[in-house]
């Protein structure tokens, strides 16, 4: 089960270093609404440019925390909490908006990972 825990810690870590670090300036199926970034998915939802990056930020350290908790499993359980706290949220600005179901999917998949991983130590 260790194992397991470690593919998903590994899965959504850098799954979510690659949204926020690789393809931020790049359009994506999973974008909110029209958007062709993150910063314009912010705007579509109606937030400031400043949550932008306030999240990213935190997804950003959740992500690596996940990541460094393979080695420091003390990191796991509030990563975790964290990054599905923030999941979450993103589920909601999808429904916000009335975007279809599919564009939710990556975080509702990752917001189910981390919610498995928070309650699995």
């Amino acid at each position: 089960m260790e194992y397991f825990s470690y593919a998903l810690q590994l899965i959504v870590g850098l799954s979510l270093l690659n949204v926020w670090l690789l393809q931020y300036n790049k359009p994506t199926q999973w974008r909110g609404g029209n958007a062709q970034n993150i910063k314009e998915e912010f705007q579509v939802y109606g937030l400031p440019v400043w949550m932008c990056y306030a999240v990213g930020t935190l997804k950003v350290i959740g992500a690596l925390g996940l990541i460094a908790a393979i080695w420091f499993p003390e990191l796991l359980r509030p990563c975790a909490i964290g990054l599905a706290i923030l999941l979450a949220g993103s589920v909601v600005m999808h429904f916000k908006i009335n975007d279809p179901l599919k564009k939710s999917f990556p975080a509702l998949l990752f917001l189910s990972m981390c919610v498995y991983l928070a309650l699995s130590i």
